[in-house]
């Protein structure tokens, strides 16, 4: 699964083990392999969700359990065919597991593609961290990094992650104002956040009712559930946050710091010259920094009164449409955004090793001309998640295997 493509691994092994293997052959063993770690994992899960509820959020017997433990969720994408796809979920109407209750909060579960999207699915990762830091008596970086107030980088920064960012561009006054300086001195320390221990990634095609128990039963297995502390970082996506409510309510939820930056930086920029937004944007994302979110909801309040509430059909572009987005994002999210609190306890704000995770598994699973059948997918995703953690997960499993089919155990010479 270090290779891109089946053809790669088939040539790497060609040039650098001097055997002949076609490309066709890789693909049947991957998926052979692939298949065999995925039922692994469902019975994994299966054990874990078997659990009585206590349990679940205990320690299992003789693992122990970090000084900080981490968990990300986001999600990929990569193109199915299935050879029966599962009908349409009627328009408007939210997809639910089989059995759940009224009471029961339901996944926002994609839909269908229409003909435009085709093939296209959503592919759902986790990773999983131990990591290091130390706990302050104070916030240790109570002013905001130079790199987030860098008048050249935030605002390609914010377009990469947040939609709005463009729309409030296309919405600004055209004036190019006075030259932006940015005035935070070089004095200034560093902000230092934790140092990766050890981590471990899991994932699926499958819906979000399948992976979230993935997620959490993977995260017991390794005892993360007994950390001393304890945080679970993503973006603003109702999933990510429905999965921490149900099987980490007791990790600190953290919003990336990174998009609420993006929606910020949008608000700010929206309807206003760049220098005067910018001026703007510096004031409120110092705010948010700092954990004071409350007094940035209050300034967008007092700019939303004098643009107005947005009508029924305008356009996204809007300034007022965009304003109305970033309000409601913040308010949304502002008991996840005490950003000062946390860089004294210790944990991340950010969410970009989530986010190099997904892109390493795009390299292998995402392009314009891959196609999956669910099962192939299935597994080659459960082989590049075994990849990129560490532990070596899939030396386990050869010797796992080996010994069930021989009774014997698999001896690697030393050195």
């Amino acid at each position: 699964m270090v290779s891109r493509s089946f053809a790669e691994a088939s040539a790497l092994l060609g040039e650098l083990a001097e055997l002949s293997v076609s490309a066709k052959q890789v693909e049947r063993v991957a998926r052979r392999t692939g298949t065999e770690r995925v039922a692994e994992r469902d019975a994994s899960v299966a054990a874990y969700q078997a659990l009585p509820v206590v349990q679940k959020f205990d320690v299992p017997a003789k693992t122990p359990s970090p000084e900080l433990a981490v968990v990300m969720v986001d999600g990929g994408r990569l193109q199915i065919r299935e050879r029966h796809p599962p009908p349409p979920t009627p328009a408007g109407q939210p997809a639910k597991p089989p059995g759940a209750g009224a009471a029961e909060e339901a996944w926002d579960e994609e839909e269908v593609p229409s003909a435009t999207a085709r093939y296209w699915r959503e592919d759902k990762i986790g990773l999983l961290l131990t990591m290091q830091s130390a706990v302050a008596e104070n916030d240790p970086c109570p002013e905001i990094p130079a790199s987030f107030v860098d008048a050249a980088r935030i605002p390609e920064l914010a377009r990469e992650l947040n939609k709005h960012v463009k729309q409030a561009e296309d919405a600004a006054v055209a004036s190019p104002g006075p030259e932006v300086v940015n005035e935070l001195g070089p004095e200034e320390a560093p902000y230092r956040p934790p140092q990766v221990a050890e981590r471990r990634v899991v994932g699926t095609c499958g819906p979000w009712r399948s992976f979230a128990p993935i997620v959490a039963a993977a995260a017991w297995a390794w005892g993360l559930m007994g950390a001393a502390r304890k945080a679970f970082v993503a973006d603003g996506a109702a999933n990510n946050w429905r999965l921490q409510r149900r099987f980490f309510a007791s990790f600190v939820p953290v919003l990336d710091f990174i998009h609420a930056l993006s929606y910020v930086f949008a608000a700010a920029m929206a309807g206003r010259p760049f220098a005067l937004g910018w001026e703007c944007y510096r004031q409120w994302i110092v705010w948010v920094w700092q954990g004071r979110v409350a007094e940035v909801i209050t300034a967008l309040e007092g700019r939303q009164a004098a643009l107005g509430l947005p009508a029924k059909d305008e356009p996204e572009t809007s300034p007022r449409q965009v304003v109305d987005k970033t309000l409601t994002y913040l308010r949304n999210h502002q008991d996840k955004m005490h950003y000062a609190e946390y860089r004294r306890q210790g944990l991340p704000l950010r969410s970009s090793l989530m986010e190099s995770v997904v892109k390493q598994v795009n390299q292998r699973v995402k392009g314009t001309e891959k196609f999956w059948c669910g099962e192939g997918g299935e597994a080659v995703l459960q082989l590049r998640a075994d990849l990129l953690s560490d532990g070596k997960p899939l030396a386990e499993f050869w010797q796992r295997r080996q010994a069930a089919a021989t009774g014997q155990n698999r001896y690697r010479r030393a050195g």
